[in-house]
């Protein structure tokens, strides 16, 4: 209320009327006054009047600052309730969608549910690759050669002596048992036989030999030939050739296959070495199992 009326007064407007009439009231109460003291008491008076205009002015101005947030008050309000009802319908759209989402979902979970019952209920269908047929226990009749005549004759000595309690084919079941473990005994011993002939795995080696000789002018034809002479149960030469050392002088290196059992490294050194007239020395250069 105090806003109001002070933005509907007019006073201030008129502010000439006033100052006269305040002039005029100094002067009946000093008196006329002339000199300097009547102009010290003007320019105090014009002092006065000066803050008094300015302190109009700054009322003036905050005066006219209330009355514009009061009056962009109600826009702003109304702008906030604009965007509070969009929001509004914002929400109800949303809330409109996740209904029809919710309701989807519902059918799809019946549907399903149906299709389960369904399957559940039928029976599970036959590859067609695979042929059912009813189980049939085919109606052969297992005869033995030797029980059934005793068999078709145990009857009859029944009918004929039913107080005659001995087993009349007691000796065919013997003489039946003894011919199987017969058999048995000969299979095993043709097993063994069989076995015992079958050769055992053979250890084998191939080694590499290095025959140096005594110098450049050794025969090394004559030296292979040598080394070559060399004849054993389980020892088989290989290919050889001529490698050269230094000096013009050049090494048999010569390959063979040894049985292990029956040959050995020394003994095939020893033999070699016994022909001193070419052989300097054997060196074993490789080894390997086969």
């Amino acid at each position: 209320m105090a806003v109001e009326f002070l933005a509907h007064e007019r006073i201030w407007f008129e502010k000439f009327k006033y100052d006269e009439a305040e002039r005029r009231y100094y002067e009946q109460m000093n008196g006329p006054a002339g000199g300097s003291s009547q102009q010290q008491q003007e320019n105090g008076a014009s002092t006065i009047l000066r803050d008094i205009a300015r302190a109009r002015e700054n009322i003036q101005k905050s005066l006219a600052g209330s009355a514009s947030t009061a009056s962009s008050g109600p826009g702003d309000q109304n702008e906030l309730l604009s965007r509070i009802s969009h929001l509004e319908v914002e929400n109800q759209n949303l809330r409109s969608v996740v209904a029809d989402l919710q309701m989807a979902i519902f059918k799809l979970e019946s549907r399903l549910n149906a299709l389960e019952k369904s399957t559940s209920h039928q029976p599970s269908p036959v590859p067609p690759t695979q042929k059912v047929e009813p189980f049939s226990v085919p109606s052969k009749k297992v005869e033995l050669p030797s029980a059934s005549p005793a068999k078709k004759a145990e009857p009859a000595a029944a009918e004929e002596d039913d107080d005659d309690d001995i087993d009349l084919f007691g000796s065919d079941d013997e003489e039946e048992d003894q011919e199987a473990a017969k058999v048995r005994e000969e299979r095993l011993r043709q097993y063994a036989e069989k076995k015992a002939k079958k050769p055992g795995l053979i250890a084998k080696s191939s080694i590499l030999l290095d025959v140096k000789p005594w110098d450049d002018e050794t025969d090394m034809a004559k030296m292979e030939e040598c080394v070559r002479s060399v004849q054993m149960d389980g020892l088989v030469w290989g290919a050889s050739k001529l490698v050269p050392v230094g000096y013009g002088i050049k090494k048999l290196q010569i390959q063979c296959v040894v049985e292990d059992d029956k040959v050995g490294t020394d003994i095939l050194e020893e033999e070699i070495t016994k022909f001193e007239d070419y052989v300097q020395s054997v060196d074993i250069a490789a080894f390997n199992k086969i």
